[in-house]
């Protein structure tokens, strides 16, 4: 599958190229940077505008193959210089033709010593941090400190060439930025006004399960720098949902893990949680009776087995076993179970119960008290460890 780049790729391209404008004068219509990977980006330039005083020019977002809503966005950086900059014009139509790519100071033995003091703001679409605990302080914009790192490499490369050690501002913006925002994660974790800025390796991998993961840990790492010693996690919404009907728990307040339970239970022990409570429909949580921690269905499957092999400890018919093996979904099987009375329902649902419990305890290594409710919209609630009520009216 084909990879894309990173917003903070294209930010920093953006920046490099209109720095390049800025001091030269000239136009510039595609510009190369070195991303953290090793990799090469090879920017196309758009959306070119001029003061003479400022440069401000985009790169158009491409993730590749990976389904990311701010592909096809355009990330504009505004350059303007002050103390030593000389006043433009404007831009020469002449495209520059020398390369930038690992341009090195000709000046030896400089070190640095004489860098120009690159000041990076965010504006119309970049989101502003409003809550501890994510890469940046409260109150400033939402551009990661390893883009933050790309941009100011970029226009001190530029800087050097031109001799500029005044100040340099640049100013990231994203065009509909904010709208765009509302498809993130970005209002959970606290981040207001538009998208962030990000990227570690400054390659968009596609269908990145890393991605995913990233974010289920920062909105953990967040809620731990806050004062929480508990967390609610839930697969999906479903289970966020049923909180909230059952209990008036509010949904905000329960962590999104999707299918990584395994990998969200690892983050809670490395974080210092103390207890956790995991909400969720029987259609996901009968995996983990089977030691399953991952509950994608392409990583594995086993609910029927599960619910047969619980139905065997409860001593249901063949003929019922036989239908919940041959069952299409887990509603389904326990229609089936349900037919041969309450009581059979619930001596099911203790035996999974007692392995979900098992299996969370067994993955924490016992460091963190964890409690398990399972429900299903037409059953209502099926099970739940026996702190999981007490655990979730504190919570």
């Amino acid at each position: 599958m084909r990879e894309g780049f990173t917003t903070g790729s294209c930010a920093a391209a953006a920046a490099k190229a209109a720095a390049y404008m800025l001091f030269s004068g000239r136009k510039k219509e595609s510009i190369d940077i070195t991303v953290p990977r090793g990799d090469v980006f090879h920017a196309e330039i758009v959306d070119v505008m001029s003061t003479g005083e400022c440069v401000r020019c985009a790169v158009v977002k491409d993730g590749g193959d990976d389904p990311d809503v701010t592909s096809g966005c355009r990330i504009y950086a505004e350059v303007r210089a002050e103390d030593g900059s000389e006043d433009r014009e404007g831009i020469d139509e002449r495209e520059g033709n020398g390369s930038l790519h690992n341009t090195t100071d000709k000046r030896e033995g400089d070190c640095g010593l004489h860098n120009a003091t690159v000041v990076i703001h965010g504006g119309e679409g970049i989101g502003r941090v409003m809550k501890p605990g994510l890469d940046q302080p409260v109150g400033e914009a939402a551009i990661n400190h390893v883009p933050r790192e790309m941009i100011e490499q970029g226009v001190q490369e530029i800087c050097r060439i031109f001799d500029h050690t005044g100040r340099v501002d640049v100013t990231i913006s994203v065009p509909g930025g904010e709208e765009i925002a509302r498809k993130t994660f970005n209002p959970r974790l606290g981040i207001e006004g538009g998208i962030s800025i990000i990227g570690t390796s400054g390659v968009v991998e596609p269908m990145s399960r890393k991605a995913v993961m990233d974010t289920i840990y920062l909105e953990l790492k967040q809620r731990r720098e806050t004062g929480n010693r508990g967390a609610v996690l839930s697969p999906g919404n479903y289970g966020r949902d049923f909180l909230r009907r059952e209990y008036g728990y509010d949904i905000d307040d329960a962590v999104k893990i999707a299918n990584f339970v395994g990998a969200s239970l690892d983050m809670c022990v490395e974080l210092g949680y103390e207890e956790i409570l995991l909400a969720g429909h029987i259609g996901k949580m009968v995996k983990l009776a089977a030691g399953i921690m991952n509950t994608h269905s392409h990583e594995a499957d086993g609910r029927m087995e599960t619910i047969a092999a619980a139905g065997i400890r409860a001593g249901l018919s063949r003929e019922c076993l036989i239908k919940i093996l041959d069952a299409l979904s887990t509603t389904e099987a326990l229609g089936y179970v349900a037919e041969e009375g309450r009581e059979a329902l619930e001596k099911v649902m203790s035996t999974i119960m007692e392995r979900i419990r098992y299996y969370l305890d067994f993955r924490t290594k016992g460091q963190i008290r964890t409690e398990c409710m399972v429900y299903c919209d037409e059953f209502g609630m099926l099970g739940e460890t026996a702190g999981a009520k007490e655990l979730i009216g504190r919570l």
